[in-house]
């Protein structure tokens, strides 16, 4: 089966923009996809905020595309203009940063929605220097983390923002070693279904941990022509986004 990314023009001027600002990374590459035309409301975003760290996030919020396109806006110019504020000192601890990084998002969402509204995220800072992830996960899908013959799991280290006008959120630090890398994925690609059966999580680590690292956009799209191929021509209901991380080895 062929595999091709449709979508409307309008559609297409926006990925290729938000494409065009992929950050360059020194000893790792960056990517995100969409797959089909947009439903509801997820989305990628990146924004650098120093010469050594960037920050990077796969969102979806709770809505279809037309309800929440208003509270899309307000989060992706929250995160392209806070990221880079509470990430660009270099003395600031990572994990402190990353928490009130969040809590911004979730006031901006909240702000926008006029109240509540479930936005499932997991948000990360990539420093180049030390190839490390400091990330939470606001009620999203797991990352998966590959490494050698091993993928594991990153869970939920939170509620979704959106929800509570003060939430918690623990912000880990996990290392994508050389030779190693971080898919994220929507909720869409892992509830796929066809038949009544999902394609799950479990299929899409086999997919991860079987694709060659020869480039994050590789990888992304990877995992989403597994999707497509597993629902063959069922409707999608769902986004199907998917955002990688590669760090490949040295030459």
């Amino acid at each position: 089966m062929k595999f091709g990314f449709k979508r409307t023009e309008s559609d297409a001027a926006a990925v290729a923009a938000k494409q065009a600002e992929l950050p360059e990374l020194a000893g790792a590459d960056i990517a995100g996809l969409v797959h089909g035309k947009r439903v509801g409301g997820d989305f990628y975003q990146f924004a650098r905020a120093n010469s050594r760290r960037v920050v990077f996030g796969l969102l979806d919020v709770a809505g279809d595309f037309v309800e929440n396109r208003g509270i899309v806006e307000a989060a992706r110019e929250t995160f392209r203009l806070m990221g880079p504020a509470f990430l660009a000192d270099d003395e600031v601890n990572e994990a402190d940063a990353m928490m009130e990084f969040c809590h911004a998002l979730n006031a901006s969402i909240r702000n926008a929605a006029k109240g509540v509204r479930a936005c499932a995220a997991f948000i990360g800072c990539y420093n180049e220097d030390l190839g490390t992830v400091c990330y939470v996960n606001a009620g999203h899908t797991p990352g998966l983390l590959r490494y050698d013959s091993d993928v594991s799991e990153l869970p939920a280290t939170g509620m979704p923002l959106g929800l509570f006008s003060a939430g918690t959120y623990e912000a880990p630090t996990a290392a994508v070693p050389r030779g190693g890398a971080l898919l994220l994925v929507s909720r869409g690609v892992v509830e796929a279904s066809q038949k009544r059966e999902e394609f799950g999580l479990q299929r899409l680590k086999e997919k991860f941990h079987g694709t060659p690292l020869t480039s994050a956009q590789a990888v992304a799209a990877a995992a989403l022509q597994a999707v497509e191929e597993f629902t063959r021509s069922a409707a999608v209901q769902n986004d199907l986004t998917s955002l990688a991380l590669v760090r490949p080895l040295r030459n």
